[in-house]
């Protein structure tokens, strides 16, 4: 894993988005909102591109869901969609059940790299320290 430096990606880079980066961001937490901004500012800029995958949306919306939110939920679902919104396909799926047995991580994680992996993102972003084994993508933290 490195650390994220959104200023030293390359222009047009894919980035795969794993849901705590866009929750910390949107709901505003006082100190990791800071750390991934910066992503977030540059993709609205048109110099990022990002991707997201169902299981993030799903993750994301459970948030104002929850709290019964359903104006918040439809604003924060426009956002993700406007996004590479990234399906579970039957290849994902399986090439997730391979990074879980090997990497021995929960299946959103798989999930995710294996998304990652699928679209040839440049990284991953996260705040998971459970892909701290996958060496087979760049992740950014």
């Amino acid at each position: 894993m490195e650390p994220l430096d959104a200023a030293a990606l390359p222009d047009g880079a894919l980035l795969l988005v794993d849901s705590a980066p866009i929750i910390y961001v949107l709901d505003g937490h006082p100190q990791l909102a800071r750390r991934f901004a910066p992503l977030f500012d540059r993709h609205a800029r048109g110099e990022l591109r990002l991707a997201v995958t169902t299981i993030t949306i799903a993750e994301v919306l459970s948030g104002p869901l929850g709290a019964g939110d359903e104006v918040l939920a439809r604003r924060y679902r426009v956002v993700l969609e406007s996004w590479q919104v990234i399906d579970l396909s039957i290849d994902i799926a399986e090439s997730a059940a391979r990074l879980r047995k090997a990497l021995k991580v929960k299946l959103p994680d798989a999930i995710q790299a294996a998304s990652a992996l699928a679209i040839n993102a440049d990284a991953l972003v996260t705040h998971d320290r459970d892909f701290a084994r996958l060496t087979s993508l760049r992740v950014l933290s």
